[in-house]
């Protein structure tokens, strides 16, 4: 039977309920927050009624629908043996500074809808909810089930996805609209690091003595933002030096004085951690001036490694670190997290995107060997590994032709050193929901999303989720 369904149309006609629903959503400031975990809202309050907010609007829909102990949840359609997998996620990362509007207001500027998670996950997850609620509300008959999978923690530790599917069956295969369009069919490894420094207790002094040093939220993201606390002799000199230094390298720097002690504030820029050369490292920008300070022996050490390690370098080249290959390209390292405390000592939180064909094992054990050189010992290792999907599959051809039906374009398979939700599947690869050419503000101040990109992706899944479970 062959179907002439205009589907782009199908997705205009529900156009202002699709708004509306992706700016309630992220008028949920949904970001995880541990101090409120509790049963049933393992990630804090917010994020429970996210998902909440998901499942109760699948239940008014029709659809068969559960919450899996707060960790994720469902959305169901169809009958039969298989399933079809579509993996989103309603949790965000903190809104950070600088914001030129209330970043959880959901606000309508110029056809798009400004906020955090509006690109990032929330929109491209409403985008898909719509493209069942088209499937099932044109009567179309399936033969195979279809599950969007709504988690709580994919800008974290992905709690969410490894709880749901010791509970839940793995789909047969699946997309994950939290990406960029075509479709991404190979995915880098993911580690997380920590270098730790800890103070012997007999350093000599210095002119200056550092007290404390913070940059970064999360280890995903750019740090846009960098704190120092000095004391000792000299610094009003030191004070049009740092002046200049900001001048220098395009930056927002200030330095105002407390008693003893200058406190020096870096912005930075902001940016994805899979993409650092993207950004501008607040906190190893102002490590790099901290560098050229004549500071006690017990940060010295910590700051230089900082600064000589990472400066003017995204690629790991000063670490040993600089694979590429041909699939997936170049290893990316990004500082996402700095803290030193003239106490306690100092940590150094490293996001490494490593190509499919590297190895996290020798990755591993270069840093360690890096470290003990340097004085640092490596602490934490988390590695998630590479994700890759032959691109000769049936349903990946299906995919590209959906997209290249649709937008005229074509379906190219793409790399990339984010990791998203498809490395979680048994055969899934990312689908979406960025288009070619538009710029990438996920985990940025103002991030948006299109309007009109939401209403073709909605179509663009609406067709995908049809044909591949008709």
């Amino acid at each position: 039977m062959t179907l002439n369904i205009n589907w782009i149309e199908e997705a205009r006609k529900r156009k202002d309920d699709l708004v509306r629903d992706v700016q309630a959503l992220v008028r949920i400031p949904s970001v995880r927050d541990d101090s409120e975990a509790q049963p049933g809202a393992p990630f804090g309050l917010k994020v429970a009624e996210a998902l909440d907010y998901m499942l109760t609007r699948g239940q008014a829909e029709g659809f068969r629908v559960k919450n899996v102990d707060g960790f994720a949840g469902h959305v169901e359609m169809g009958q039969g043996e298989k399933l079809i997998g579509v993996l989103g996620h309603i949790d965000v990362v903190p809104p950070g500074d600088g914001w030129t509007v209330d970043p959880f207001s959901a606000h309508v500027r110029d056809g798009r809808i400004y906020g955090r998670g509006a690109i990032d996950d929330k929109g491209p997850t409403i985008a898909a909810f719509y493209a069942m609620k088209i499937v099932k509300e044109l009567g179309l008959p399936l033969s195979k089930r279809v599950r969007l999978i709504i988690g709580g923690d994919e800008e974290s530790d992905w709690r969410c996805v490894d709880h749901y599917f010791k509970h839940e069956e793995m789909p047969d295969i699946g997309f994950v609209p939290d990406a960029d369009f075509p479709i991404i069919y190979a995915e880098k490894g993911i580690i997380d690091a920590d270098l730790q420094y800890r103070l012997t207790g007999s350093e000599e002094t210095g002119e200056m003595t550092l007290r404390s040093f913070q940059a970064g939220r999360r280890y995903n993201m750019v740090p846009d933002a960098a704190e120092a606390v000095v004391e000792g002799a000299g610094l009003e000199e030191w004070s049009s030096r740092y002046e200049r230094f900001c001048r220098d390298h395009g930056l927002n720097g200030n330095i105002h004085h407390s008693g003893e002690a200058a406190v020096l504030t870096l912005e930075g820029v902001a940016a994805h951690g899979a993409e650092p050369e993207r950004g501008k490292n607040a906190g190893v920008y102002l490590a790099q001036f901290l560098a050229s300070l004549p500071l006690d022996g017990g940060s010295r050490p910590f700051v230089q490694f900082v600064a000589s390690s990472f400066f003017g370098d995204t690629r790991g080249r000063k670490l040993g670190l600089a694979y590429r290959d041909e699939r997936s390209g170049e290893l990316t390292v990004n500082v996402g997290v700095l803290s030193y405390d003239r106490a306690q000592g100092g940590t150094i939180g490293l996001n490494i995107r490593y190509p499919v064909t590297a190895d996290g094992e020798t990755i591993r054990q270069t840093l360690s060997n890096v470290a003990v050189e340097r004085g640092l010992t490596l602490g934490r290792f988390h590695d998630t590994k590479p994700h890759y999907v032959d691109p000769d599959h049936e349903w990946i051809r299906t995919l590209q032709r959906i997209y290249e039906e649709q937008t005229g374009e074509p379906g190219r398979l793409l790399a990339i050193g984010g990791g998203t939700y498809a490395r979680s599947l048994t055969a899934g690869v990312a689908f979406g929901a960025l288009f070619p050419g538009r710029p990438d503000v996920a985990h940025q101040k103002d991030e948006y999303v299109e309007i009109d990109d939401l209403v073709k992706a909605t179509a663009i899944y609406a067709q995908a989720i049809y044909e591949l479970a008709k």
